[in-house]
Protein backbone atom coordinates (compact mmCIF):
# COMPACT_ATOMS: atom_id res chain seq x y z
CA UNK A 1 0.00 0.00 0.00
CA UNK A 2 2.85 2.38 0.75
CA UNK A 3 4.59 2.14 -2.67
CA UNK A 4 0.82 2.93 -4.11
CA UNK A 5 1.84 6.70 -3.48
CA UNK A 6 2.03 8.88 -6.52
CA UNK A 7 4.83 11.93 -6.71
CA UNK A 8 2.17 14.59 -6.05
CA UNK A 9 0.45 12.02 -3.32
CA UNK A 10 4.56 12.39 -1.77
CA UNK A 11 3.62 15.92 -0.23
CA UNK A 12 0.47 14.56 1.64
CA UNK A 13 2.83 11.04 3.42
CA UNK A 14 2.86 11.66 7.21
CA UNK A 15 6.12 11.71 8.77
CA UNK A 16 6.88 9.04 11.90
CA UNK A 17 6.37 10.19 15.60
CA UNK A 18 9.24 7.98 16.41
CA UNK A 19 11.90 9.84 18.71
CA UNK A 20 11.35 9.78 22.61
CA UNK A 21 12.10 11.70 25.49
CA UNK A 22 15.97 10.35 25.72
CA UNK A 23 16.70 10.74 22.00
CA UNK A 24 15.54 14.51 21.81
CA UNK A 25 17.83 14.69 24.97
CA UNK A 26 20.33 13.52 23.15
CA UNK A 27 19.86 15.16 19.99
CA UNK A 28 20.01 18.55 21.40
CA UNK A 29 22.95 17.63 23.14
CA UNK A 30 24.77 16.09 20.24
CA UNK A 31 24.07 18.83 17.91
CA UNK A 32 25.32 21.60 20.51
CA UNK A 33 28.88 19.41 21.42
CA UNK A 34 30.80 19.97 18.39
CA UNK A 35 34.40 21.28 18.15
CA UNK A 36 33.39 24.36 19.53
CA UNK A 37 34.39 22.53 22.62
CA UNK A 38 37.90 21.89 22.21
CA UNK A 39 38.61 25.27 19.98
CA UNK A 40 36.66 28.29 21.45
CA UNK A 41 39.20 28.44 24.61
CA UNK A 42 41.96 30.00 22.51
CA UNK A 43 39.71 32.99 21.34
CA UNK A 44 38.34 33.72 24.78
CA UNK A 45 41.79 33.80 26.46
CA UNK A 46 42.75 36.40 23.81
CA UNK A 47 40.06 38.79 24.89
CA UNK A 48 42.53 39.67 27.76
CA UNK A 49 39.96 38.24 30.94
CA UNK A 50 40.90 36.28 33.30
CA UNK A 51 40.09 33.09 34.27
CA UNK A 52 37.00 33.32 36.22
CA UNK A 53 35.77 35.66 33.76
CA UNK A 54 35.82 33.16 31.40
CA UNK A 55 33.93 30.73 33.16
CA UNK A 56 31.33 33.26 33.80
CA UNK A 57 30.95 33.88 30.12
CA UNK A 58 30.32 30.42 29.62
CA UNK A 59 28.20 29.70 32.42
CA UNK A 60 26.60 33.61 31.53
CA UNK A 61 25.65 31.77 28.10
CA UNK A 62 24.50 28.78 28.99
CA UNK A 63 22.04 30.29 31.18
CA UNK A 64 21.07 32.76 28.47
CA UNK A 65 20.33 29.33 26.51
CA UNK A 66 18.15 27.95 29.43
CA UNK A 67 16.11 31.08 29.40
CA UNK A 68 15.62 30.47 25.56
CA UNK A 69 14.69 26.67 26.48
CA UNK A 70 11.88 28.16 29.01
CA UNK A 71 10.36 30.40 26.34
CA UNK A 72 10.48 27.72 23.75
CA UNK A 73 8.83 25.77 26.18
CA UNK A 74 5.20 28.38 25.57
CA UNK A 75 5.75 28.16 21.74
CA UNK A 76 6.02 24.46 21.77
CA UNK A 77 2.31 24.81 22.46
CA UNK A 78 1.32 26.18 19.28
CA UNK A 79 1.71 23.78 17.28
CA UNK A 80 2.91 19.72 17.06
CA UNK A 81 4.43 20.32 13.36
CA UNK A 82 7.59 20.20 12.07
CA UNK A 83 9.52 23.59 11.67
CA UNK A 84 10.58 24.57 14.72
CA UNK A 85 11.51 27.94 14.87
CA UNK A 86 10.42 28.67 11.17
CA UNK A 87 6.69 27.60 12.25
CA UNK A 88 6.52 30.05 15.33
CA UNK A 89 7.60 33.07 12.86
CA UNK A 90 4.76 31.48 10.31
CA UNK A 91 2.41 31.89 13.15
CA UNK A 92 3.01 35.20 14.62
CA UNK A 93 4.32 37.24 12.35
CA UNK A 94 3.33 35.61 8.78
CA UNK A 95 5.20 34.50 5.73
CA UNK A 96 7.83 36.80 4.71
CA UNK A 97 9.96 37.20 8.43
CA UNK A 98 9.38 33.23 8.77
CA UNK A 99 10.68 32.69 4.97
CA UNK A 100 13.86 35.07 5.70
CA UNK A 101 14.49 32.50 8.71
CA UNK A 102 14.28 29.09 6.62
CA UNK A 103 16.34 31.12 3.72
CA UNK A 104 19.25 32.08 6.07
CA UNK A 105 19.03 28.48 7.66
CA UNK A 106 19.50 27.05 3.98
CA UNK A 107 21.95 29.40 2.85
CA UNK A 108 24.38 29.76 5.99
CA UNK A 109 22.86 28.64 9.30
CA UNK A 110 22.08 25.08 8.91
CA UNK A 111 24.10 24.03 5.67
CA UNK A 112 27.14 26.25 7.09
CA UNK A 113 26.97 24.24 10.05
CA UNK A 114 26.53 20.94 8.56
CA UNK A 115 30.03 21.49 5.31
CA UNK A 116 31.93 22.95 8.39
CA UNK A 117 31.27 20.33 10.27
CA UNK A 118 32.50 17.82 8.01
CA UNK A 119 35.60 19.27 7.58
CA UNK A 120 36.63 19.75 10.91
CA UNK A 121 36.18 15.72 11.52
CA UNK A 122 37.62 15.14 7.90
CA UNK A 123 40.51 17.38 9.27
CA UNK A 124 40.65 15.67 12.70
CA UNK A 125 41.18 12.16 10.49
CA UNK A 126 43.32 13.70 7.79
CA UNK A 127 45.71 14.40 11.52
CA UNK A 128 45.61 10.61 12.01
CA UNK A 129 45.65 8.71 8.16
CA UNK A 130 47.30 11.47 6.22
CA UNK A 131 44.90 11.63 3.19
CA UNK A 132 46.48 12.00 -0.05
CA UNK A 133 45.46 15.14 -2.01
CA UNK A 134 44.77 13.82 -5.45
CA UNK A 135 44.12 17.23 -6.93
CA UNK A 136 47.11 19.03 -5.81
CA UNK A 137 48.85 20.30 -8.63
CA UNK A 138 45.28 22.31 -8.47
CA UNK A 139 45.37 23.62 -5.07
CA UNK A 140 46.05 27.39 -6.33
CA UNK A 141 43.13 27.78 -8.96
CA UNK A 142 41.25 30.22 -7.27
CA UNK A 143 38.22 31.82 -8.50
CA UNK A 144 38.07 36.10 -8.02
CA UNK A 145 41.29 34.73 -5.54
CA UNK A 146 38.73 33.60 -3.00
CA UNK A 147 37.40 29.98 -3.70
CA UNK A 148 39.74 27.79 -3.96
CA UNK A 149 38.15 24.52 -4.94
CA UNK A 150 40.94 22.23 -4.99
CA UNK A 151 42.64 23.65 -2.10
CA UNK A 152 42.61 20.75 0.72
CA UNK A 153 41.52 18.01 -2.11
CA UNK A 154 41.88 15.08 0.01
CA UNK A 155 39.94 16.45 3.31
CA UNK A 156 37.60 18.04 1.06
CA UNK A 157 36.71 14.46 -0.54
CA UNK A 158 36.35 12.76 2.66
CA UNK A 159 34.11 15.21 4.06
CA UNK A 160 31.82 15.37 0.91
CA UNK A 161 31.86 10.99 1.69
CA UNK A 162 30.59 11.71 5.11
CA UNK A 163 27.97 14.45 4.05
CA UNK A 164 26.77 11.66 1.60
CA UNK A 165 26.60 8.70 3.98
CA UNK A 166 24.95 10.43 6.71
CA UNK A 167 22.31 12.13 4.16
CA UNK A 168 21.54 8.28 2.76
CA UNK A 169 21.57 6.87 6.47
CA UNK A 170 19.35 8.93 7.08
CA UNK A 171 16.97 8.98 4.17
CA UNK A 172 15.97 5.50 5.11
CA UNK A 173 14.58 6.58 8.53
CA UNK A 174 14.19 9.23 11.11
CA UNK A 175 14.93 6.36 13.94
CA UNK A 176 18.69 5.19 12.41
CA UNK A 177 19.65 8.78 12.36
CA UNK A 178 18.37 9.14 16.18
CA UNK A 179 20.25 5.26 16.95
CA UNK A 180 23.28 6.62 15.44
CA UNK A 181 23.18 9.81 17.13
CA UNK A 182 22.61 8.54 20.50
CA UNK A 183 25.76 6.10 20.59
CA UNK A 184 27.99 8.92 19.10
CA UNK A 185 26.86 11.44 21.73
CA UNK A 186 27.18 8.89 24.53
CA UNK A 187 30.41 8.15 23.34
CA UNK A 188 31.61 11.89 23.21
CA UNK A 189 30.37 13.00 26.62
CA UNK A 190 32.34 9.85 27.73
CA UNK A 191 35.29 11.09 26.41
CA UNK A 192 34.84 14.72 27.29
CA UNK A 193 33.96 13.17 30.80
CA UNK A 194 37.33 11.30 30.85
CA UNK A 195 39.37 14.78 30.00
CA UNK A 196 37.56 16.13 32.68
CA UNK A 197 38.26 13.48 35.57
CA UNK A 198 42.25 13.90 34.04
CA UNK A 199 42.93 17.40 33.86
CA UNK A 200 40.91 17.43 37.96
CA UNK A 201 43.14 15.42 39.14
CA UNK A 202 46.16 16.83 37.59
CA UNK A 203 49.11 17.97 39.82
CA UNK A 204 51.73 19.50 37.28
CA UNK A 205 52.49 23.12 36.46
CA UNK A 206 52.88 24.41 32.97
CA UNK A 207 55.19 27.89 33.06
CA UNK A 208 53.82 30.61 31.42
CA UNK A 209 54.94 31.23 27.62
CA UNK A 210 56.75 34.23 28.29
CA UNK A 211 56.92 35.10 24.55
CA UNK A 212 52.70 35.23 24.10
CA UNK A 213 51.30 38.25 25.00
CA UNK A 214 47.30 39.02 26.44
CA UNK A 215 45.93 42.21 25.84
CA UNK A 216 45.43 43.92 29.52
CA UNK A 217 41.66 45.00 29.99
CA UNK A 218 41.38 47.17 32.69
CA UNK A 219 37.57 48.01 33.34
CA UNK A 220 34.83 50.21 31.59
CA UNK A 221 33.50 49.91 27.85
CA UNK A 222 36.98 47.46 27.02
CA UNK A 223 36.10 44.96 29.19
CA UNK A 224 32.44 44.95 28.99
CA UNK A 225 32.56 44.56 24.90
CA UNK A 226 35.53 41.43 25.81
CA UNK A 227 33.20 39.83 28.01
CA UNK A 228 30.40 40.06 25.45
CA UNK A 229 33.23 38.97 22.66
CA UNK A 230 34.22 35.96 25.11
CA UNK A 231 30.29 35.39 25.15
CA UNK A 232 30.26 35.43 21.53
CA UNK A 233 32.55 32.06 21.34
CA UNK A 234 30.64 30.71 23.86
CA UNK A 235 27.78 30.86 22.01
CA UNK A 236 28.58 29.71 19.06
CA UNK A 237 29.36 26.18 21.00
CA UNK A 238 25.88 26.85 22.36
CA UNK A 239 24.72 27.53 18.75
CA UNK A 240 21.83 24.39 18.03
CA UNK A 241 19.69 23.93 21.42
CA UNK A 242 16.55 24.73 19.34
CA UNK A 243 17.21 22.43 16.35
CA UNK A 244 15.27 19.99 18.08
CA UNK A 245 11.91 22.36 17.26
CA UNK A 246 12.77 21.21 13.54
CA UNK A 247 11.71 17.20 13.83
CA UNK A 248 8.52 18.48 15.79
CA UNK A 249 6.34 16.41 13.94
CA UNK A 250 8.64 12.91 14.52
CA UNK A 251 8.57 13.67 18.45
CA UNK A 252 6.28 11.63 20.50
CA UNK A 253 3.84 14.19 22.84
CA UNK A 254 6.10 17.13 21.26
CA UNK A 255 4.64 19.52 23.32
CA UNK A 256 5.81 18.16 25.99
CA UNK A 257 8.96 16.32 25.57
CA UNK A 258 10.36 19.33 23.31
CA UNK A 259 10.94 21.96 25.95
CA UNK A 260 12.14 18.98 28.34
CA UNK A 261 14.85 17.81 25.49
CA UNK A 262 16.31 21.37 24.93
CA UNK A 263 16.56 21.62 28.63
CA UNK A 264 17.88 18.16 29.45
CA UNK A 265 20.66 18.66 26.43
CA UNK A 266 21.35 22.62 27.34
CA UNK A 267 22.04 21.21 31.17
CA UNK A 268 23.92 18.94 29.70
CA UNK A 269 26.31 20.82 27.47
CA UNK A 270 26.82 23.33 29.83
CA UNK A 271 27.88 21.33 32.85
CA UNK A 272 30.79 19.39 30.30
CA UNK A 273 31.59 22.84 28.64
CA UNK A 274 32.65 24.91 32.47
CA UNK A 275 34.13 21.94 33.51
CA UNK A 276 35.83 21.09 30.28
CA UNK A 277 37.42 24.88 30.09
CA UNK A 278 37.86 24.79 34.38
CA UNK A 279 40.41 22.01 32.95
CA UNK A 280 41.46 23.87 30.34
CA UNK A 281 42.94 26.44 32.23
CA UNK A 282 43.80 24.84 35.42
CA UNK A 283 46.26 22.89 33.06
CA UNK A 284 47.49 25.58 31.12
CA UNK A 285 47.66 29.14 32.03
CA UNK A 286 45.33 31.73 29.86
CA UNK A 287 49.05 33.33 27.79
CA UNK A 288 49.68 29.97 26.55
CA UNK A 289 46.34 29.27 25.48
CA UNK A 290 45.86 32.56 24.08
CA UNK A 291 49.23 31.58 21.97
CA UNK A 292 47.33 28.93 20.41
CA UNK A 293 47.42 29.74 16.82
CA UNK A 294 44.71 29.70 14.07
CA UNK A 295 45.34 26.35 12.48
CA UNK A 296 46.07 24.32 16.28
CA UNK A 297 43.26 23.49 18.70
CA UNK A 298 43.93 24.21 22.26
CA UNK A 299 42.10 20.91 23.43
CA UNK A 300 44.98 19.19 21.88
CA UNK A 301 47.68 21.08 23.10
CA UNK A 302 46.40 20.83 26.92
CA UNK A 303 45.91 16.90 25.66
CA UNK A 304 49.53 17.17 25.03
CA UNK A 305 50.03 18.28 28.78
CA UNK A 306 47.89 15.83 30.01
CA UNK A 307 49.45 12.67 28.18
CA UNK A 308 52.10 13.52 26.53
CA UNK A 309 52.41 13.11 22.58
CA UNK A 310 49.45 10.18 22.83
CA UNK A 311 47.37 13.01 23.83
CA UNK A 312 47.47 14.53 20.18
CA UNK A 313 45.74 11.11 18.83
CA UNK A 314 43.27 11.21 22.12
CA UNK A 315 41.81 14.48 21.30
CA UNK A 316 41.96 13.96 17.52
CA UNK A 317 39.88 11.10 18.28
CA UNK A 318 37.30 12.85 20.95
CA UNK A 319 37.09 15.99 18.16
CA UNK A 320 36.31 12.99 15.53
CA UNK A 321 33.57 11.46 17.77
CA UNK A 322 31.94 14.65 17.80
CA UNK A 323 31.93 16.75 15.01
CA UNK A 324 30.16 13.00 13.34
CA UNK A 325 27.88 13.02 15.73
CA UNK A 326 26.98 16.91 15.27
CA UNK A 327 27.17 16.29 11.71
CA UNK A 328 24.83 13.49 11.59
CA UNK A 329 22.47 15.43 14.22
CA UNK A 330 22.11 18.31 11.97
CA UNK A 331 21.56 16.10 8.50
CA UNK A 332 18.86 14.97 11.00
CA UNK A 333 16.90 17.78 11.72
CA UNK A 334 17.95 21.19 9.30
CA UNK A 335 16.12 19.23 6.51
CA UNK A 336 13.04 19.45 8.15
CA UNK A 337 12.91 23.56 7.68
CA UNK A 338 13.06 23.54 4.23
CA UNK A 339 10.36 20.32 4.25
CA UNK A 340 7.87 22.48 6.42
CA UNK A 341 9.13 25.57 3.87
CA UNK A 342 7.69 23.60 1.39
CA UNK A 343 4.60 22.54 2.38
CA UNK A 344 4.04 26.44 2.26
CA UNK A 345 5.37 26.85 -0.76
CA UNK A 346 7.95 29.10 0.30
CA UNK A 347 10.71 26.41 -1.37
CA UNK A 348 11.09 24.21 -3.91
CA UNK A 349 7.60 22.33 -4.08
CA UNK A 350 9.86 18.86 -3.86
CA UNK A 351 11.17 19.50 -0.86
CA UNK A 352 7.89 18.59 1.06
CA UNK A 353 7.96 14.95 -0.64
CA UNK A 354 8.11 12.26 1.90
CA UNK A 355 10.01 8.60 0.71
CA UNK A 356 6.47 6.15 1.02
CA UNK A 357 8.47 3.66 2.94
CA UNK A 358 10.62 5.26 5.15
CA UNK A 359 8.47 8.53 6.16
CA UNK A 360 11.40 11.04 6.16
CA UNK A 361 11.77 14.10 3.53
CA UNK A 362 14.00 12.62 1.30
CA UNK A 363 13.77 15.11 -1.29
CA UNK A 364 14.65 17.88 1.67
CA UNK A 365 17.48 15.97 2.72
CA UNK A 366 18.76 15.51 -0.74
CA UNK A 367 18.78 19.22 -1.25
CA UNK A 368 20.68 20.11 2.56
CA UNK A 369 23.09 17.49 0.91
CA UNK A 370 24.08 19.06 -2.10
CA UNK A 371 24.14 22.84 -1.10
CA UNK A 372 26.06 21.87 2.08
CA UNK A 373 28.68 19.64 -0.30
CA UNK A 374 28.98 23.05 -2.83
CA UNK A 375 30.44 24.94 0.41
CA UNK A 376 32.57 22.37 1.48
CA UNK A 377 34.10 22.45 -2.03
CA UNK A 378 34.44 26.31 -2.11
CA UNK A 379 35.61 26.29 1.48
CA UNK A 380 33.25 29.59 2.32
CA UNK A 381 31.54 27.93 5.05
CA UNK A 382 34.06 29.26 7.82
CA UNK A 383 33.09 32.99 6.93
CA UNK A 384 29.12 31.40 6.64
CA UNK A 385 29.44 30.35 10.37
CA UNK A 386 30.66 33.17 12.08
CA UNK A 387 27.91 34.72 10.68
CA UNK A 388 25.28 32.60 12.37
CA UNK A 389 25.12 34.17 15.83
CA UNK A 390 24.35 37.54 14.41
CA UNK A 391 21.56 36.61 12.69
CA UNK A 392 20.24 34.01 14.61
CA UNK A 393 19.95 36.47 17.59
CA UNK A 394 17.87 38.79 15.15
CA UNK A 395 15.26 36.40 14.85
CA UNK A 396 15.85 34.98 18.47
CA UNK A 397 14.61 38.87 19.45
CA UNK A 398 11.65 38.36 17.14
CA UNK A 399 10.73 34.81 18.47
CA UNK A 400 10.39 36.54 22.37
CA UNK A 401 9.05 39.35 21.37
CA UNK A 402 6.00 37.32 19.35
CA UNK A 403 5.57 34.98 22.10
CA UNK A 404 5.29 37.97 24.48
CA UNK A 405 2.71 39.10 22.40
CA UNK A 406 0.54 35.91 21.95
CA UNK A 407 0.83 35.72 25.72
CA UNK A 408 -0.40 38.91 26.45
CA UNK A 409 -3.72 37.88 24.00
CA UNK A 410 -3.99 35.03 25.95
CA UNK A 411 -3.20 32.42 22.91
CA UNK A 412 -0.57 30.75 24.89
CA UNK A 413 -2.15 29.19 28.15
CA UNK A 414 0.74 27.22 29.52
CA UNK A 415 2.99 28.60 31.99
CA UNK A 416 6.03 30.60 30.83
CA UNK A 417 8.85 29.79 33.52
CA UNK A 418 10.02 33.15 34.24
CA UNK A 419 7.39 34.97 32.57
CA UNK A 420 7.46 38.11 31.64
CA UNK A 421 11.03 38.73 33.33
CA UNK A 422 13.01 35.98 31.80
CA UNK A 423 12.01 36.88 28.25
CA UNK A 424 12.48 40.40 28.93
CA UNK A 425 16.54 39.85 29.93
CA UNK A 426 16.82 37.80 26.53
CA UNK A 427 15.35 40.91 24.46
CA UNK A 428 17.80 42.97 26.13
CA UNK A 429 20.64 40.52 26.23
CA UNK A 430 20.42 39.93 22.52
CA UNK A 431 19.90 43.20 21.47
CA UNK A 432 23.15 44.58 23.46
CA UNK A 433 25.06 41.40 21.89
CA UNK A 434 23.99 42.62 18.51
CA UNK A 435 25.33 45.78 19.06
CA UNK A 436 28.29 44.87 20.65
CA UNK A 437 28.77 42.45 17.26
CA UNK A 438 27.71 45.35 15.07
CA UNK A 439 30.19 47.14 16.67
CA UNK A 440 33.34 45.06 16.92
CA UNK A 441 32.56 42.59 13.36
CA UNK A 442 30.85 45.47 10.80
CA UNK A 443 31.66 43.73 8.17
CA UNK A 444 31.07 40.15 9.29
CA UNK A 445 27.67 42.37 10.58
CA UNK A 446 26.86 43.69 7.55
CA UNK A 447 27.54 40.15 5.77
CA UNK A 448 25.00 38.85 7.28
CA UNK A 449 22.58 41.65 7.09
CA UNK A 450 22.86 41.14 3.32
CA UNK A 451 22.84 37.64 3.15
CA UNK A 452 19.34 37.65 5.33
CA UNK A 453 18.14 40.71 2.81
CA UNK A 454 19.51 38.41 0.27
CA UNK A 455 16.19 35.74 0.53
CA UNK A 456 13.58 38.64 -0.27
CA UNK A 457 13.75 38.35 -4.48
CA UNK A 458 13.79 34.45 -3.54
CA UNK A 459 10.61 34.92 -1.28
CA UNK A 460 8.51 36.75 -3.90
CA UNK A 461 9.66 34.12 -6.78
CA UNK A 462 8.18 31.50 -4.87
CA UNK A 463 5.42 33.61 -3.89
CA UNK A 464 4.46 34.03 -7.70
CA UNK A 465 4.33 30.22 -7.50
CA UNK A 466 2.36 29.86 -4.69
CA UNK A 467 -1.27 27.83 -4.50
CA UNK A 468 -4.23 29.49 -4.29
CA UNK A 469 -5.01 26.99 -1.20
CA UNK A 470 -4.84 29.32 2.54
CA UNK A 471 -2.56 27.19 4.42
CA UNK A 472 -2.88 29.51 7.38
CA UNK A 473 -3.15 33.40 8.66
CA UNK A 474 -0.88 34.61 11.28
CA UNK A 475 -2.48 34.67 14.80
Amino acid sequence: MEESFNQTDRSKIPLNRVLGLSTGILLVAGTMIGSGAFKKIAPMAQTGLNEILILLAWIVAGIITMFGAFTYAGLASLTNKTGGVYEYLRLVYGDFIAFLFGWVIFLMGGSGAIAALAFVFSQSANNLFHFPNPFDSLKDFSLGNFIFPFASSGVKIFALLVIIILTWVNTRGVKNGGVLNNVVTAAKILGILTIIIWGLFYSGAQPANATATVPEISSGLAAFSAFFGAMLSALWAYDGWANITYVTGEIRNPQKNVPLAIMGGVGIAMTLYVLLNFVFMRVMPLQNLAAVGENQIAATEVARVLMGNPGHIVISVLIMVSTFGAVNACIIVYPRVYYRMAQENAFFKKASYVHPVFRTPYISLIYSCIWSCILVITGTFDLLTNLVIFSGYLFFILVVWGMMRLKSKGVILTKVIGYPVIPIIIILFSFILVGNTFIVEPRQSVIGLALVLSGIPFFYLFKKNKSVENTGEPL
